[in-house]
C-alpha cells in the first residue's frame, strides 16, 4: 500500500513539473502521424494525378480485402475515438479540440488522436499544479 502511495506521489510529482515523458512521445506521435500519412498522399498524387481525387482514393482503399480491413478499422475505430476526444476535452474544459478536430480532418487521424493526447497530457498537468496545496504564510516563514 505504501508503495503505491510513493508511486502516485511520484508520477504527481512529474505530472506537476510537466516533464512527463508520455506528453512528449504523444507529441512526437502527432508529428510523426502528419508527415508519414503525407508522404503515402504525396506518391499517391504523383501516380494517379496532379489533384487529390477523393473517389479514387477510396476506391484504392476498398481495392482487396486487405485494404478493405484496414479502412473499415479506421473508420469505425476514429469514429469512436473522435467521440471521446469530444467528450474528453468537454469534461476537462481542454483548449485546442477545433485544431484536433481539423488536423484528424486535414492531416490525418494519426495525427490528430496523439495530438489530443498530448493536449490531454498538458491539461491534466494544469489540473494537477491547480489543485497543489499553497504554501501559507507561515510555512513560508518557516522554511526562510
Amino acid at each position: 500500500m505504501a508503495a503505491n502511495s510513493e508511486n502516485s506521489s511520484s508520477n504527481t510529482t512529474t505530472a506537476i513539473q510537466g516533464n512527463s515523458p508520455l506528453k512528449w512521445l504523444y507529441l512526437a506521435l502527432a508529428i510523426s502521424g502528419a508527415v508519414l500519412p503525407w508522404l503515402a498522399n504525396v506518391d499517391y498524387i504523383r501516380e494517379y494525378g496532379s489533384s487529390f481525387d477523393l473517389g479514387m482514393f477510396v476506391r484504392l482503399a476498398n481495392a482487396n480485402p486487405a485494404a478493405s480491413s484496414l479502412s473499415r478499422d479506421l473508420a469505425i475505430g476514429a469514429t469512436a475515438v473522435v467521440i471521446w476526444i469530444v467528450q474528453e476535452s468537454k469534461r476537462l474544459q481542454m483548449r485546442g479540440l477545433p485544431w484536433v478536430l481539423l488536423s484528424c480532418i486535414t492531416l490525418a487521424f494519426a495525427c490528430g488522436a496523439p495530438l489530443f493526447l498530448y493536449l490531454r497530457e498538458r491539461r491534466l498537468e494544469e489540473i494537477a499544479r491547480d489543485q497543489e496545496p499553497k504554501p501559507s504564510g507561515q510555512e513560508i516563514a518557516a522554511s526562510n
